[in-house]
């Protein structure tokens, strides 16, 4: 509405004040939206330090022998990271089976890590002729074993709650119907690696050279 005798100057003023007035709840909208997004930005956490590690991309059995295919990486919080990621495990044999996702450590693999983690033992790789019975064991059983005397047929027990710290399945068989280092299992013999104490390893190794060794499960 036009008043006579009003200038141009104060006619464009009220002009602009109406269209404001007419507007006023939208830009109250803009405003209120305007201070609770700086209001969440001011209250929301910092952004998580994350590192790469190196994981199974799938499911996989103890023993296996890692593929590139096998491996990734997947950004993990800093805080629960492991200590001591592996960074390069290709062509390295598992000690215990690992499902997807899980972060491929030292302590996974068959090597000096695996033999580090076991304080005041002394990690041994035996060879039990049977590989029927060494698919029975699986990192973390804890068994006795027995040596059997190939002449008379007499046992002994030779060792007490030995832990196995891994069960590796890719070593090389004996020929078919026996195995290497003289089966009585017929099936090829396989090599298992345990956590025993420096005395225990001798008595063991001298055991491995003239007698076949047995384990017995159920603790």
């Amino acid at each position: 509405m036009l008043v006579p005798g009003m200038s141009p100057t104060r006619r464009r003023v009220r002009a602009v004040r109406h269209r404001l007035l007419q507007r006023r709840r939208l830009i109250a909208a803009v405003l209120i939206a305007a201070a609770a997004l700086a209001g969440l930005r001011a209250i929301a956490p910092p952004p998580l330090d994350t590192v790469d590690v190196l994981v199974a991309r799938r499911d996989l059995p103890a023993g296996a022998r890692l593929e590139p295919g096998d491996l990734t990486r997947a950004a993990y919080p800093a805080s629960l990271a492991p200590a001591a990621p592996t960074t390069d495990a290709v062509g390295r044999v598992l000690a215990a089976p690992i499902g997807r996702g899980e972060p491929v450590t030292g302590v996974r693999l068959v090597g000096p890590a695996l033999a580090e983690a076991q304080e005041g033992q002394t990690v041994l790789p035996v060879r039990l002729p049977d590989a029927g019975m060494a698919s029975l064991l699986r990192a973390g059983d804890v068994v006795d074993l027995y040596a059997t005397d190939p002449g008379t047929g007499e046992a002994r027990l030779v060792a007490i709650g030995v832990t196995v710290l891994a069960t590796p399945r890719d070593v090389p068989e004996g020929p078919a119907g026996g195995s290497a280092g003289g089966s009585g299992g017929g099936s090829g013999g396989a090599l298992v690696v345990l956590g025993v104490s420096p005395a225990v390893a001798l008595t063991l190794t001298g055991a491995s050279l003239t007698q076949f060794l047995t384990v017995a499960l159920g603790r």
